[in-house]
């Protein structure tokens, strides 16, 4: 074998997945399609739970250095401004066990440089311009062929390509879901240095023929993430000066005021997910899975935590720790969620829903997975299947004995846990009796 395990793609799913892997001393080998990371502000928010991963991952510094928190929307009506708009509804301090109440604002592409800074930095790296053409897997590991390069031998694989994943396809897992918007949506990354930037400026339509349009100032930089939506099924016009012209039309500003164009997509929305997320040695990750609106800033968030439910399972089993049956449940226990934040997605796109507890995914919990064994007659506040909240009990942070890639026994006044690598309670009980026969159930 070359490799313990082949990740398909360097967005934050792979590389989060890459660095998890590597402070467990697996050997891990991520392959990204394109010569650099993918350029874009693209999925820009951090929810609760990510950072609480992040900060387990050892990059949660960086990522506070360089983002910011959400403005307030300010709506715009005939160049006047028209009056203040909450993007979210968020939490008191502590509210839900965790020190963050509300999103958290980093450019994608800003978030992918210190994934890779981190991986670089636990002695690993990204192979770029690896385009792989065709998997071929038997019971011993997968074979992957690329478009030019020797083939690479692993005895896993992980499919993080994205939304259009090319693996996915091969392995022929069908993507159920549907179209949640038929029109179009222009998205790009823009300079507009006389737009003030305590607001996120939003524009709704002024017409039939018109459109919504948002400027958000995007946390770190001197850009706005500009996105339109184009009715009627026009093809936009991604060129500096189509974008120039669109803000010229829908906003009080010009189009010299647009001093500068970084990146533009077309995107259309849609909400769909993968029949399976494991076709024998090789598993889907993130967009591959499971692909949302961004209303609500779920999508970039259920893929890092994909990654994050995945990598102790694969280093567990590849150590001979635990049994190759461990891997049967990232299925079992990511893709209903992955199911469920997409309603709530779908949900907020169509203005059914709120951006409010829901979307911060501290209430995401695994109690009905196989792995979740809960021995009280009458379980407390923490129940198995959990996460464990961020508290701190006698002087000492919960998070700081659970940071790390190894399983936590916790003694508290409600119970003894077995936490798992991911902060996740997987034993409950009164007492310890009965915890050594999930502790040789599960590897340890």
């Amino acid at each position: 074998m070359d490799v313990d395990v082949l990740i398909v793609g360097a967005g934050p799913t792979g590389l989060a997945l890459g660095i998890d892997l590597a402070r467990r001393g697996v050997a891990a080998l991520v392959v990204e399609r394109g010569e650099t990371l993918a350029p874009g502000s693209r999925g820009k928010g951090l929810q609760p739970r990510t950072m609480e991963v992040y900060e387990d991952l050892g990059v949660l510094d960086e990522i506070l250095a360089a983002g910011g928190a959400y403005p307030v929307g300010m709506v715009w009506a005939d160049g006047e401004q028209a009056g203040e708009h909450s993007m979210f509804d968020p939490a008191e301090d502590g509210e839900e066990g965790s020190r963050f109440t509300g999103p958290w604002m980093i450019p994608q592409w800003r978030n992918q440089e210190i994934l890779l800074a981190r991986l670089t930095e636990l002695g690993q790296a990204v192979a770029f311009g690896r385009e792989v053409v065709r998997l071929e897997q038997d019971e011993d590991g997968v074979t992957a062929h690329f478009a030019s390069g020797r083939p690479v031998r692993a005895r896993y694989a992980v499919a993080a390509d994205g939304g259009r994943s090319a693996v996915r396809r091969a392995l022929g897992i069908r993507m159920t879901g549907e179209t949640l918007d038929p029109d179009p949506t222009l998205v790009a990354d823009v300079r507009i240095p006389g737009l003030d930037r305590t607001w996120w400026h939003l524009f709704p339509p002024s017409g039939p023929d018109s459109g919504f349009l948002a400027l958000c100032p995007l946390a770190g930089t001197d850009r706005f993430q500009l996105v339109a939506r184009l009715p009627g099924g026009t093809d936009p016009d991604l060129s500096p000066d189509g974008v120039r012209e669109l803000v010229a039309q829908r906003t009080h500003l010009g189009p010299e005021a647009v001093t500068e164009v970084f990146w533009t997509s077309d995107f259309r929305p849609r909400a769909a997910l993968a029949d399976r997320f494991r076709e024998g040695r090789i598993f889907l990750a993130g967009d591959a899975a499971h692909v949302h609106s961004p209303a609500g800033g779920q999508g970039l968030n259920t893929s890092v935590q994909d990654a994050y439910n995945l990598g102790w399972k694969l280093g567990a089993v590849l150590s001979g720790r635990a049994p190759t049956a461990l891997l049967d449940t990232y299925d079992e226990e990511r893709r209903p969620i992955a199911e469920h934040v997409l309603g709530l997605s779908t949900a907020i796109h169509r203005d059914e829903a709120k951006r409010g507890a829901a979307t911060r995914q501290l209430g995401l919990n695994y109690r009905h997975s196989s792995l979740s064994e809960e021995t009280r007659e009458n379980p407390g506040p923490l129940s198995a299947g959990d996460r464990v909240p961020d508290l701190t009990v006698d002087g000492v942070r919960l998070f700081d004995r659970l940071r790390g890639p190894d399983w936590t026994l916790l003694t508290l006044d409600s119970g003894v846990f077995l936490v798992r690598p991911d902060g996740y309670v997987g034993w409950a009980g009164a007492t310890e009796d009965g915890l050594g026969t999930y502790r040789a159930r599960v590897g340890l």
